[in-house]
């Protein structure tokens, strides 16, 4: 397959290094930079050959070698490269990279179809500072946590292969090896496996709209960056100038690889507000296309969710409507409304937010702004997403971004009240959207989540240093600066799995158990319907009422009380009786006791619920 084909739908990666039947291995690789190619086997037998070139495509099989062996590409006959699709960079990004034979791992999943978007519950996750191991066969010990839970997907963030062992991720300069540090690539795939043995899909984080500025080699190869756009992070990937049909396709069939050789279930792509196309198709609909044709053709499910700040309906939109048919996106105006209602934090982008109307909007919308004014922007901002049901939309209230960019590296455990977390996790877990919890949330790990990084260059790694350090001045954070560099920041960063067994952590663990699984249960909150959703909300009072029903007849009713003294909230049930199913002031979850609960029962006598001070209170009916 030239570099110019279409993908199939019965697609295998045919670049790299490919272990042949008879034993050889092939090495292909598109370099319209490159005269010549050589690929050049460091161990564990020593040896060179060129590659013959044919359509800017260098191509050619060796004998006598095998999975294990290292290699590196010379490019012109003097410089040595790593390969731009190994599939395990052992020894780092500037190391050689290794053979890799997907087919020799025994997977055990083979009854694994994937979960219907609908029924995902996301848990974003750090595999280096998840576990003191900080690596994949570590996070396979927490599994069992996160079942119970009621998790049903992990996300995790990016694993493609960055400098040093201490990273986010969004510095990968690897797309195709995951992580050396991490486990490599059999660890990954050991993960996946036992995700799909405890029932959880797996998400991966890719980022297709920059690469890391460590061990970038790709422009030795090909024109894999354009000056016709300019990105936070420099130039924009090239996907629509000259010679650009490449790096789609190197860009979409990694997108089908961690599908095909890792068994994942979803792709999360990150910023891609950072992704510049004018093409008459564009990227983004042609990678949701190709995902979803190599989900029907692997028989199982396979999403797209993109996090977009661009508010573009376009995104989500299916083709038909002139969308890019993306499957979900994340909702940042979701977390904007209800982080400033429990912070009050108005610094940079969350100054647009504030009003009780903004959570209310968000949560029977999706979009908040949907063309009208943004006062941070200083434009008119997004589209109606009035029409796109609600499980297209991911929501949060935390997230490794929210934290450390957001909040300077703090969690809402040290931002607002335990009884405030109560309702935020009230509020989030039973929005009528696709929710997602970033790691320790669920018990309110107070360790900050903060930006760290391991660059060998030491320019490098003082630029990091220092742009962070002015970005950090800038918004006034109430806590010190921690240099990404300092080994330390990146431990500060771990999670303590003692918490969870201390009482108050316990309590707010159990009421996160408890939502999932009303959640679960109640085919009301299971139910994504915004027809089926109705939000009002009181600025004055600062309540908010939301009532979800099922087609069965059953329904919920969500009450919220934001104030810090208790609220009136009108209630209309229609000859119903609905039942408390949950408070988050009950002392079960971690309240001392005096508070007077709210009624248990409601029925056609009942025209209003007195709410505590920031709580919620949940009430369930059945059809």
């Amino acid at each position: 397959m030239s570099a110019q084909n279409p993908i199939s739908a019965a697609w295998r990666l045919d670049f790299g290094a490919t272990v042949e039947a008879d034993g050889s291995v092939r090495f292909r690789v598109w370099a319209p930079h490159a005269a010549t190619i050589d690929v050049k086997i460091t161990a564990p037998n020593p040896g060179r050959t060129r590659l013959i070139k044919s359509d800017d495509v260098f191509e050619g099989t060796v004998d006598g070698i095998g999975p294990g062996s290292d290699y590196v590409h010379v490019i012109n006959g003097l410089t040595e490269r790593p390969d731009p699709v190994s599939r395990w960079q052992p020894y780092g990004v500037h190391g050689p990279s290794r053979i890799v034979d997907p087919a020799a791992f025994t997977w055990t999943d083979e009854r694994w179809k994937g979960l219907p978007l609908e029924d995902y519950v996301f848990y974003e996750l750090h595999v280096g500072t998840f576990t003191d191991e900080g690596t994949f066969d570590g996070v396979i010990q927490r599994l069992p946590h996160l079942r119970d839970l009621g998790i049903t997907a992990i996300e995790i963030m990016p694993v493609a292969e960055f400098p040093g062992g201490r990273n986010w991720g969004y510095d990968g300069v690897d797309f195709y090896a995951p992580q050396s540090t991490y486990g490599g690539p059999e660890g990954l795939r050991r993960l996946v496996d036992a995700c799909h043995r405890e029932g959880l899909a797996v998400v991966i984080d890719v980022v297709y709209n920059h690469v890391g500025p460590e061990g970038n080699y790709l422009s030795a190869f090909a024109p894999f960056f354009s000056t016709k756009y300019r990105t936070p992070w420099g130039d924009a990937i090239n996907y629509d100038d000259a010679d650009s049909d490449g790096v789609r396709r190197f860009v979409i069939e990694n997108a089908l690889y961690w599908i095909t050789e890792f068994h994942c279930d979803a792709l999360r792509l990150d910023a891609i507000h950072g992704i510049f196309d004018n093409s008459a198709k564009h990227l983004l609909q042609e990678l949701s296309e190709a995902v979803h044709a190599q989900a029907k053709a692997l028989g199982r499910s396979c999403f797209v969710i993109a996090e977009s700040d661009l508010n573009d309906v376009r995104v989500i939109n299916p083709v038909s409507a002139g969308g890019y048919a993306v499957d979900a996106q994340w909702s940042d105006d979701f977390h904007h409304a209800l982080h400033v209602l429990l912070t009050e934090n108005r610094r940079g982008y969350l100054s647009d937010f504030g009003r009780m109307d903004d959570l209310r909007k968000a949560l029977a919308e999706g979009f908040v702004y949907d063309g009208c004014w943004s006062a941070h922007r200083r434009r008119r901002h997004g589209s109606s997403s009035r029409e796109r049901p609600s499980w297209q939309f991911v929501v949060f209230n935390q997230n490794h971004d929210q934290i450390a960019n957001g909040s300077g590296g703090n969690r809402l455990s040290t931002l607002i009240s335990f009884e405030r977390q109560k309702l935020a996790a009230a509020v989030l877990l039973c929005a009528p959207n696709l929710p997602m919890l970033f790691m320790g949330q669920e018990y309110g790990e107070t360790a900050p989540f903060l930006y760290f990084t391991s660059h060998s260059d030491p320019e490098l790694a003082e630029a990091v240093r220092r742009g962070r350090a002015e970005e950090f001045v800038s918004f006034k954070w109430n806590r010190e600066f921690a240099d990404p560099q300092d080994e330390g920041t990146f431990h500060q960063s771990k999670l303590d799995w003692a918490l969870p067994q201390r009482p108050r952590h316990a309590a707010l663990l159990a009421l996160h158990r408890d939502l999932l699984q009303l959640r679960r249960d109640s085919p009301s909150l299971h139910c994504c319907r915004k027809d089926l959703t109705r939000v009002e909300a009181s600025e004055s009072k600062r309540w908010l009422s939301m009532e979800r029903r099922a087609a069965n007849g059953s329904s919920t009713l969500c009450l919220y009380n934001f104030a810090d003294r208790a609220a009136r909230a009108p209630v209309a049930l229609g000859g119903r009786r609905l039942l408390l199913a949950i408070w988050t002031g009950d002392t079960r979850y971690g309240t001392e006791a005096g508070t007077t609960p709210p009624l248990q029962v409601l029925d056609g006598s009942v025209n209003h619920v007195v709410l505590p001070p920031e709580t919620a209170v949940i009430y369930t009916s059945h059809s």
